[in-house]
C-alpha cells in the first residue's frame, strides 16, 4: 500500500515543478525524491509523471491523483491541530445547529457519544435546514452542506459525503439490478427536488469525469427522508447520501445499485464566528463529527 509521505512528496514535486527544490525543502537528495515517486508509481501501477529535462508533466493519472491528494498536508495539519492537547480535560457548553436528516441519522449519537468522552462537556444541538444567524443566536458551531460566503464566519471544509443509490432487496427482485446508468431509464427512480441542477439528473462518473444521466420516475421530494421511505417501501430507486441510509444498508433493507459509477460528493462544512483560532472544545468535536463520517464512508 502507498505511503502517505511518498503522496506529499509527489504533491511537492507537482506544485513546485522539480525534484531538486522538494529535496531541499526536506532536506533529502534529489536521488531519494526521484526514487520515491517512482516507488509510488510502482505500487500504483501507473506512470504519473513525464519526465524531461526541461519540466515535469502529469499524465492522466497522475492529474487525477494530485486533485485528489493536493490538500493532505493541509487536512493532516487541521487534524493535528485539532486534537493537540486532546487528553487535557474538555469542558465547557457548545450550542451547534445540524441539518434535520444528519442530526436524526447520525450527529445525534455522534455528540452525545463526544460528551461521553468528555465529562466536563454539554452541547445544546438544534435540528435545522436554514442556516441560522450564528452571532445573534449566540450559535458556537453549524454543520452544512455548501460554502458559505460571509466574511464574518469561518467554514471549513471537513468532509466530501459520498450519496449511493440504493433500493430495497425486493425491488431489485422484481426488476432487475441495472448494470449501467443508462439502464436507469427503465427503472422508476426518485427525484430530488433540492437538486440545483434539476430532481431527475443523477450524476455519475467515468475516466475521472462528471456526467449527468437524465432518469424519471413517479415521485419526488426535498427531503431526502420521504426518498428513503419510499425506497425501503420497494417503490423505486433513491440517490441518497451514505449516513442516511448506512444502518439500511448494514441490515441489508436497502442495497446499493451502480456504486462503481456514483459521482455525486457533497461537501460537508463546520462553520463557527471569525476568530484567530476555535476554542479546544470546538475543534476537539468537529474532529470527532469528522472521524464519525469517514467511518461510515470507509465501509462502503
Amino acid at each position: 500500500m502507498p505511503q502517505i509521505d511518498d503522496l506529499v512528496l509527489f504533491t511537492q514535486v507537482i506544485e513546485h515543478g522539480s525534484f531538486s527544490k522538494v529535496a531541499e525543502l526536506n532536506n533529502i537528495t534529489k536521488s531519494v525524491v526521484s526514487k520515491r515517486v517512482s516507488k509510488l508509481e510502482s505500487e500504483l501501477g501507473v506512470q504519473l509523471i513525464y519526465r524531461t529535462t526541461r519540466k515535469l508533466t502529469l499524465t492522466e493519472p497522475g492529474e487525477v491523483l494530485y486533485h485528489r491528494a493536493k490538500d493532505i498536508r493541509q487536512v493532516a495539519h487541521s487534524a493535528f491541530d485539532a486534537v493537540t492537547g486532546y487528553s487535557e480535560a474538555l469542558s465547557g457548553h457548545i450550542r451547534m445547529s445540524v441539518p434535520t436528516i444528519s442530526g436524526e441519522m447520525l450527529l445525534a449519537e455522534a455528540v452525545s457519544d463526544f460528551c461521553t468522552k468528555h465529562p466536563g462537556m454539554t452541547v445544546e444541538m438544534s435540528l435545522d435546514n436554514e442556516f441560522v444567524d450564528l452571532l445573534s443566536e449566540n450559535i458556537d458551531l453549524v454543520i452544512r452542506t455548501g460554502y458559505l460566503e460571509d466574511s464574518s464566519l469561518i467554514a471549513r471544509h471537513i468532509f466530501n459525503s459520498r450519496w449511493q443509490i440504493c433500493a430495497s432487496p425486493g425491488y431489485i427482485e422484481k426488476h432487475g439490478m441495472p448494470m449501467t446508468p443508462k439502464a436507469l431509464q427503465h427503472h422508476n427512480c426518485f427525484g430530488y427536488n433540492k437538486q440545483s441542477t434539476g430532481a431527475f439528473d443523477w450524476l455519475f462518473t467515468r475516466n475521472g469525469e462528471i456526467y449527468t444521466v437524465k432518469v424519471a420516475g413517479n415521485f419526488a421530494s426535498d427531503n431526502a427522508a420521504a426518498l428513503r421511505k419510499a425506497a425501503l417501501a420497494g417503490n423505486g430507486l433513491a440517490y441518497l447520501p451514505t449516513c442516511l441510509i448506512y444502518d439500511d444498508l448494514q441490515q441489508g433493507k436497502l442495497v446499493t445499485v451502480l456504486p462503481e459509477h456514483t459521482g455525486k460528493v457533497v461537501g460537508i462544512y463546520a462553520v463557527y464566528p471569525y476568530t484567530r483560532k476555535p476554542a479546544k472544545r470546538i475543534q476537539a468535536l468537529i474532529e470527532h463529527i469528522r472521524e464519525r463520517y469517514l467511518a461510515i464512508q470507509e465501509r462502503f
